[in-house]
């Protein structure tokens, strides 16, 4: 579709007064070629490749964002898995080295973060990527853009539990090496089920194996849009109606992203891969997923009812982003991260938003129980098993669910942890404290659901 001046112009105007920007450029980068007999030769070809072909990325990205009047938030790199390409890692250490080598490429080329610190590890785990999850607690300690992610489930696999267990032990570990962070590490931290080869998203997104050599993928954000609109609408608007309002200003937000999109693909010659059409929040206030869920009509994020706001919303902006475009991809929705949303922050805060509420939203969003700070001295075990609730969701409801959980060390329930920029603040949340190691040191796996044979 040719791109009118009225839409362009329309896109500018929501640029200034609502909030509208292009989240995330993400350049997604095969690092299978990089693989060698050598860890140090593997991190040199590693550092090789993403400087040479990110080398213009953040300027190109930037001189679109000028020239079109729209913001740009963040450029990023996502790559593949790197428990895949890291064949020759014999020790921790030497994972560690790989990470610190792409953490130093990723400073070189300026761009924000860097996906893809990664493991698949939803049936089983090889000796490899056992050193690997041993890794990423010191790797993500000691970088700076470094994000890292493992999928422990699949809906065709089951979870794995042996890797849900370990996972609780690393967050713990990540939490306690930044201490004096509020357990940053953390934040840069993933736990899937149903993981997406194309997200754009950090801390989650790395390059699939079915993807092409150097993919342009593309993160819209807009929640400040649609709170406008939607605080502007008749007060006794029918749901449906409300739903067509959604939708049409999601139809705009993905053409602006495609726009952006593939500019950034032709002039760095490249090919363009997906628009992620996802409300992503910021701590602005206004920008904010827990307002537009407010704006429905309830006091507070996380009311009843709003289980079935947050469903109208996802589903709107999904259909929204498929009319406008066929390369809709990623997770494409509604992000309810509690540290990066104003509204959110003080609904927890004030006790309306719980984490089971939070638990019973994602059933129905685009992730999961994101950037959730808890106390420092949750339990490793009761951390897998909020990680183990939140992957059963996933994988019952055929959906990519995540937990990025922040156990932070010294911080108790109704204090708050500041992070920073886009990560914001949290409320530290109260965890139900009732005992359930005895359940996670079973280990196993949960089986697959009986609909996933499908064949």
């Amino acid at each position: 579709m040719e791109y009118s001046q009225a839409e362009i112009l329309q896109t500018v105007r929501m640029t200034e007064m609502e909030h509208l920007d292009v989240r995330t450029i993400t350049l997604g980068l095969s690092l299978r070629d990089c693989a060698s007999d050598s860890i140090d030769k593997t991190a040199a070809r590693v550092r090789e490749k993403m400087e040479r072909t990110a080398a213009r990325l953040v300027t190109t990205v930037d001189e679109i964002g000028d020239e079109i009047g729209l913001r740009i938030a963040n450029k990023r790199i996502s790559i593949t898995p790197v428990s895949l390409i890291a064949g020759a890692a014999r020790s921790v250490s030497d994972y560690v080295t790989l990470a610190r080598a792409i953490d130093e490429a990723a400073k070189r080329v300026s761009v924000d973060f860097v996906g893809g610190y990664s493991a698949l590890i939803h049936k089983g785990i090889t000796d490899g990527e056992s050193l690997f999850l041993d890794s990423i607690p010191e790797a993500l300690s000691t970088t700076e853009r470094l994000c890292s992610s493992v999928n422990v489930a699949t809906t065709r696999a089951g979870i794995n539990m042996d890797a849900v267990r370990r996972v609780g032990v690393i967050i713990k570990d990540a939490a306690e090496r930044t201490r004096d962070k509020g357990g940053l590490a953390c934040a840069k931290f993933v736990c899937f089920a149903n993981a997406v080869e194309d997200n754009p998203f950090m801390a989650g997104a790395f390059h699939g194996v079915g993807e092409g050599e150097a993919i342009i993928n593309v993160g819209v954000s807009g929640p400040g849009v649609v709170n406008h609109a939607l605080r502007h609408a008749p007060k006794d608007l029918p749901l449906d109606e409300v739903a067509e309002l959604i939708k049409k200003l999601s139809f705009k937000l993905a053409r602006a992203g495609e726009l952006v999109g593939r500019e950034a693909a032709r002039r760095l010659g490249l090919q363009f891969g997906i628009i992620d059409l996802s409300l992503a929040p910021t701590p602005v206030s206004g920008d904010s997923v827990g307002e537009i869920i407010e704006a429905f009509g309830f006091e507070r994020a996380g009311a009843p009812g709003t289980t079935a706001a947050l469903a109208l919303l996802t589903d709107a902006v999904k259909k929204g982003g498929a009319m406008a475009s066929s390369s809709v991809g990623g997770m494409s929705g509604a992000f309810i991260p509690v540290s990066e949303d104003a509204a959110m922050i003080e609904a927890a805060r004030v006790g309306a938003l719980t984490l089971e509420k939070l638990e019973a939203w994602t059933s129905v969003c685009s992730v999961g129980l994101d950037m959730v700070a808890v106390p420092g001295a949750t339990p490793a075990e009761t951390i897998s098993a909020i990680i183990a609730d939140e992957m059963a969701i996933g994988v019952v409801n055929h959906k990519t669910t995540a937990v990025r959980i922040i156990p932070v060390p010294g911080k108790d329930v109704g204090e708050m942890v500041e992070f920073g920029g886009l990560l914001g603040s949290a409320p530290i949340m109260p965890v139900n404290n009732f005992a359930c190691a005895d359940f996670i040191r079973r280990g196993g796996r949960i089986p697959a659901p009986i609909h996933s044979l499908r064949n």
